[in-house]
C-alpha cells in the first residue's frame, strides 16, 4: 500500500479504482445484452410470432415489408415488457418478483394441464 492509500479514509481504502469500475460497467453490459439477445433469440425461433411472419411473408410477396412490420412490433413488445419490469423493480424486491414470476408460470402451467385433460 503506498502513502497516498493509507493516508485517504478508510472506508474509500476499499473501493475499486476508476479504471476497474469502468471495466466492470462495460462488462456488466456486455453479459446483460448478450444474454438478453440469446435468451430472446432461442425463445423466439420456431414460435408462432416467428412461423406467422414466415406465413406473411410468403403470402405477400413483400418480405422487406413484413421484417420492418415484425421487427416494429417485437421491438414495441419488448419495451413494453422493459418499462413494465422497471417499474415494478423500483416497487419490488427481486425476491417477490421471483416468487410473483413463479406463481404467474405454475397458474399458467396448470392451466394449459387443464385445457390438456379437458381437451
Amino acid at each position: 500500500m503506498n502513502i497516498a492509500e493509507k493516508t485517504k479514509p478508510e472506508n474509500e481504502q476499499n473501493l475499486p479504482s476508476d479504471d476497474k469500475l469502468k471495466n466492470e460497467k462495460s462488462w456488466s453490459f456486455w453479459t446483460v445484452f448478450s444474454s438478453t439477445f440469446i435468451t430472446i433469440f432461442l425463445a423466439e425461433m420456431g414460435d408462432k410470432t416467428q412461423l406467422a411472419t414466415l406465413l406473411i411473408s410468403a403470402e405477400s410477396q413483400s418480405p422487406w415489408v413484413v421484417f420492418a412490420g415484425a421487427a416494429l412490433a417485437l421491438i414495441a413488445t419488448s419495451l413494453l415488457g422493459v418499462l413494465i419490469g422497471y417499474w415494478l423493480a423500483r416497487r419490488l424486491s427481486p425476491k417477490t418478483l421471483d416468487i410473483a414470476v413463479a406463481l404467474l408460470l405454475l397458474m399458467i402451467t396448470g392451466l394449459l394441464i387443464g385445457d390438456i385433460l379437458n381437451s
